[in-house]
């Protein structure tokens, strides 16, 4: 498991879900849900708001997980949210070519969070270094 990529695609991911909460039209326009002139109806920014602020807790509990475990656990979240969006979005969305855009972004999140847990540290950061011995009195 690389630890250090799972805290950066967390902390990826909780920008992005923040900045969606934000400006909703950031997920809005590439999944096709504006109207004709680009505008995100509230009713629309109203419901992606949701799956907004579930990336941002997300992201901020992968970045911030307290050990191996909990990182562990927040990735699994991660993914199995990454991979049911691109289930989600793929019957639903309007036009094909968004549908398209929409799972593949999904799947490749999902996939770089699955290679990230399923890789092997580097070698050196696998060795803990042995601590110096204790100082002891003249």
């Amino acid at each position: 498991m690389r630890e250090s990529y799972l805290r950066l695609i967390g902390a990826a991911t909780a920008a992005y879900g923040l900045a969606v909460a934000v400006r909703p039209e950031l997920l809005a326009r590439p999944s096709g849900l504006v109207d004709r002139i680009g505008q995100v109806a509230p009713e629309t920014a109203t419901s992606l708001r949701p799956l907004a602020w579930r990336d941002a807790a997300n992201g901020l509990a992968m970045a911030l997980a307290p050990n191996r475990s909990a990182l562990k656990a927040a990735t699994a979240l991660r993914i199995a949210s990454d991979f049911g969006d691109a289930v989600l979005l793929a019957a639903t969305l309007p036009e094909r070519r968004h549908r398209i855009g929409a799972v593949a972004v999904s799947v490749a999140w999902g996939a770089l969070s699955v290679a990230a847990l399923a890789s092997r540290p580097p070698a050196d950061a696998a060795r803990v270094p042995t601590p110096p011995p204790p100082v002891t009195g003249p």
